[in-house]
């Protein structure tokens, strides 16, 4: 019995490692990396473009380093995960502009709640999409 081999690790867990993976990596993007700066900047209504570029660019070199370590040939999700990333949150702050949301109102809430929402079903995709990759290699 022992430790199963490399190649008897089933596409269930690669995904489920790779997705555990990409949580971690939002929590790092999103919270512990992003700076004052980064956070009000890019919800502004002018001068927004470096913040969010920045903090798109903080998100895109984790999902590079992640595939560098299991799948260096899908390096270019980075660059997928730079746009999303960047088109979501400038979209959660123009409505959040737009409707003057603050954190007193439970529609902030829905929004920041959306937006969590859709940065991981984008790293649910990344996370399958290097796991089936991995899976081809592995089985």
């Amino acid at each position: 019995m022992g430790i199963p081999e490399v190649t008897e690790v089933s596409a269930s867990h690669l995904t489920t490692l790779c997705v555990l993976i990409f949580i971690l990596k939002q929590l790092l993007g999103d919270f512990f990396l992003q700076t004052r700066w980064m956070a009000s900047g890019k919800e502004s209504k002018t001068d927004w473009l470096l913040p969010l570029a920045a903090h798109a660019a903080i998100h895109a070199a984790l999902t590079l380093s992640i595939c560098l370590i299991f799948a260096p040939h899908l390096a270019w999700l980075a660059i997928v995960d730079f746009i999303v990333h960047f088109v979501i949150d400038r979209a959660k702050a123009v409505t959040k502009i737009s409707y003057g949301l603050t954190a007193d109102r439970r529609a902030y809430w829905w929004l920041f709640g959306t937006d969590q929402t859709l940065h991981h079903l984008t790293h649910l995709a990344f996370a399958a999409t290097i796991a089936a990759s991995l899976g081809k290699t592995v089985s």
